[in-house]
């Protein structure tokens, strides 16, 4: 214990005489060049690579954003069987998993680009040699090394360009992303990413673009011309460039066999293939047959979720979104042939027009001509620019730089400006064509009347076609959903629906006649008449005059109900917001077809708000459902055996707009419409129909509204700046022709089902023409028979009868010789005078 103290500074004195000696034998080490300058140019590369970090990897994006990287994907649109329709997209791209690439295809990539991609850690140092010696001896553009990896640090994270600066960026990010990701992750990026030509995003779209099958469906010599495209798709054109692109093509096949991911035979095989290549097709804008339905979609799609990557993960143009659509491809053919035959049908026999449009003939109208995307899908109808007009010809030419003559019989017909087409027609002016052999071409008119029709399921809402005017590459104003028309007569059903909540029923008599009003001193005394100036039939039921449509009536109907009853009745069924005016009654006030159709369908869906639809559901790109039209649910729905209970059914939507039994009777009322009334065209389609005309003044309108249990439409016609239609058109004439092309399909083998009545109302045999009720006879199939069954609701049947033998035949009634004129009882039922 004594000796301890003693012996510490010895210790300590030997520790530091061992450090002082190590320190001495580093510095004897120092002193010597071979040990000192390896430090020095260790220290110097650690200060460069230091330096390069802070000056080039500042501001580098994270590498690890790629994990959870999304490239842009197009929206694909379906109709309501699931068919493609339609893609809203500014890069057309198909994201594929790696494993869902073919391996000879991945090869074929890796020879023409990276083929030691499976081996370097993001930098090829041998071509970047040969870059470097390369860019030193040639005063042109910079060639690269570029692998793969700096490939996909390119494109998804950095700019285009051309610097040494930016290389060094690639090359450091592309450490960072070898870090980050597996090689099959970062070859899937590549594949699905790349720019190969045609607006073809990715290698699975690419493959579509150039050959019209799936990657999984290429040949070997296919794959090998993909592979030569990331470079410059441009200079490899098939259509251009063949011969530069078949040879280019063969050396990717060599590289293969080269790099042994071929063999000989593969290869021969393969070079001995023509490239194959499938014609560009043009792109497609919109679907044929429902444009006009498609273009809503988008409009609507883009107030949902915007049209930039910006706007959010669900934007239209890139977020991959699923839509399903409520389109019916069937119905949407046959709306879009039911109003263009009936607009061609009004048109024929009419002078030309003029051109749809027009551009500057110059000798670059070729590409402006394509450009402006000017087409029309109707049969074989083309569209053209008129090239040059002389010696009496006119040559024209088309979107694909070929040119024709039209001969001199093809514009000798009169123009609507005045003259010949010859002397109407310009250089410059687009004008539609159809081939009629011996590549002659014909003048077509596109008809300037327009019109617009909606084709609505009327228990949900939903849009199962819709038609905006004869073609919407032509004219892309929408009238079934943005033109505001007049309704004309297709308003009264809501007129008189107000009249039966307020306590009339259809067996009510109205006085036909005169029927004048004072309003105010500065316009005087008002007075109405019947359309085409018919002259007044006396008292009338209320069933007879909406089937003859009857201007009288209505305004005698809507005086007595109150305009601001009627206005309240319009305004809740979603038609219009009007002032209490009299001449609203009779349609004066603006509205849609799209407003009208769905109006209509409320009746059928007996007075229960409905919100037009034309999306059902949305999906993100991943499936995920982010918007559904029908939120109501539904428990139970899904269960895999019945339990033996009712079954389950979703709680009903909607608010009610209108008494169910009131909507009913008017639903029942529009059957006589079509039975013996202004729609009588439509009666030999031999099923339970309800519909209604309208003609407007001048006439600037016809609209037909109206359909079955399952199927409501409407259509108008009439020309955009509104001027009259002639004298003789008539909702009966023109539109309801329409609605009955367009029902011959649609309805081609649907059951037949009738009009469905609400609890309460009660049928009760009627003499159509007097109202009063009948015993001792029975309705018959015939339209003209005197006796019908009629909807009423409790205790508001007629109280006074009529015997069999004293029902009026109807020219009695006529000349108001028969008991339904009686005075008495007129003033028994209370009808209005």
């Amino acid at each position: 214990m004594n000796d301890a103290p003693a012996e510490r500074p010895k210790l300590s004195l030997k520790l530091r005489r061992g450090a002082s000696g190590r320190l001495g034998g580093l510095a004897a080490l120092w002193r010597r060049r071979w040990i000192r300058w390896p430090v020095y140019l260790l220290g110097l590369a650690v200060a460069g690579w230091a330096a390069i970090l802070l000056i080039f990897a500042r501001d580098l994006p994270s590498a690890d954003s790629l994990k959870t990287y999304e490239p842009p994907l197009p929206t694909n649109v379906r109709a309501i069987d699931g068919a493609p329709i339609q893609m809203f997209a500014r890069e057309r791209r198909v994201q594929l998993r790696y494993d869902e690439y073919p391996q000879p295809l991945v090869r074929a990539f890796l020879a023409a680009e990276d083929r030691t991609f499976f081996e370097h850690g993001g930098l090829d140092y041998p071509g970047i040699i040969t870059a470097i010696v390369t860019n030193i001896t040639n005063s042109g553009r910079p060639v690269g090394a570029s692998t793969i990896t700096q490939q996909v640090a390119k494109n998804l994270l950095l700019t285009n360009e051309l610097s040494y600066r930016r290389k060094v960026r690639e090359a450091i990010l592309a450490y960072r992303i070898e870090d980050a990701l597996t090689k099959q992750q970062i070859l899937e990026l590549y594949l699905n990413q790349i720019f190969l030509g045609r607006n073809a995003y990715g290698v699975q779209s690419a493959s579509r673009a150039y050959f019209g099958k799936d990657v999984d469906q290429l040949r070997l010599s296919q794959m090998a011309y993909l592979a030569i495209l990331p470079k410059a798709p441009s200079n490899y054109s098939p259509e251009r460039h063949g011969d530069r692109a078949l040879e280019r093509r063969n050396w990717v096949l060599g590289e293969m066999r080269r790099n042994k991911f071929i063999d000989e035979a593969q290869y021969a095989e393969a070079v001995a293939d023509p490239l194959g290549t499938v014609s560009r097709a043009a792109p497609q804008r919109d679907f044929a047959a429902g444009g006009y339905f498609v273009e809503e979609v988008r409009r609507q799609l883009i107030e949902m979720y915007g049209d930039k990557e910006t706007d959010g993960p669900h934007s239209v143009y890139a977020g991959g979104l699923w839509v399903r659509t409520s389109l019916d491809p069937t119905l949407q053919e046959a709306t879009t042939a039911a109003l263009r035959n009936g607009l061609l049908r009004y048109s024929a026999g009419r002078a030309w027009p003029g051109p749809v449009a027009k551009i500057e003939a110059d000798d670059k109208w070729a590409s402006r001509f394509a450009g402006a995307n000017i087409g029309i899908d109707y049969q074989n109808w083309r569209t053209a620019v008129v090239v040059s007009k002389e010696n009496g010809e006119v040559a024209i030419g088309f979107a694909d730089g070929s040119t024709a003559t039209l001969p001199r019989g093809a514009v000798d017909g009169p123009a609507k400006a005045g003259g010949t087409v010859f002397e109407a027609i310009r250089p410059g002016d687009v004008i539609v064509v159809a081939p009629v052999g011996g590549g002659s071409y014909a003048l077509r008119s596109v008809p300037e009347v327009s019109g617009g029709m909606v084709v609505e399921q009327p228990h949900t809402g939903r849009i199962l076609a819709m038609q905006g005017g004869f073609d919407a590459r032509l004219q892309s104003f929408n009238r079934a959903t943005q033109a505001e028309r007049q309704p004309g007569s297709t308003i009264k059903p809501f007129v008189y629906a107000a009249a039966l909540d307020s306590g009339m029923t259809p067996a009510s008599i109205i006085v036909d006649s005169p029927f004048c009003v004072y309003q105010g001193s500065r316009l005087g005394q008002k007075c109405f008449r019947n359309f085409g100036g018919a002259r007044s039939a006396g008292p009338q039921t209320m069933r007879w005059g909406i089937e003859q449509s009857r201007n009288l009536m209505t305004v005698r109907t809507a005086s007595q109900t109150g305009m601001d009853n009627v206005v309240k009745t319009i305004k809740r069924m979603g038609i219009g917001d009007y002032a209490p005016y009299l001449s609203v009654a009779l349609g004066a006030g603006d509205t849609t077809v799209l407003k009208m159709t769905n109006a209509y369908s409320m009746l059928v869906n007996l007075g229960r708000e409905l919100k037009p639809t034309v999306i059902d559901a949305v999906q993100d790109r991943n499936g995920k459902p982010i918007f559904r039209a029908d939120t109501r649910p539904c428990n139970g729905c899904n269960a895999r055996d019945w339990n033996g209970q009712p079954m389950p059914r979703p709680p009903v939507r909607g608010k009610q707009l209108m008494d169910a039994m009131t909507a009913y009777q008017m639903v029942h009322i529009l059957e006589g419409v079509v039975q013996r009334g202004t729609a009588v065209t439509l009666r030999d389609l031999n099923r339970p129909l309800f519909g209604k005309t309208g003609t407007t003044n001048g006439p600037t309108n016809v609209w037909f509204v109206g359909g079955s249990p399952e199927i409501v439409a409407g259509v108008y016609l009439g020309y955009d700046q509104p001027r009259s239609l002639g004298g003789y058109a008539q909702g009966g004439r023109i539109a309801a022709p329409i609605f009955k092309e367009f029902a011959q399909t649609a309805f081609k083998d649907v059951p037949i089902v009738p009009f469905r009545a609400p609890a309460g109302i009660r049928m009760v045999r009627i003499d159509r023409r007097s109202g009063r009720r009948v015993y001792g006879a029975w309705p018959t199939p015939d339209p003209k028979a005197a006796v019908i069954w009629e909807a009423f609701k409790p205790e508001s049947e007629p109280r006074r009868t009529i015997r069999k033998d004293e029902i009026a035949t109807p020219k009695a009634q006529a000349t108001g010789r028969g008991r339904a004129a009686d005075s008495d009882f007129l003033q028994r039922e209370g009808g209005i005078y």
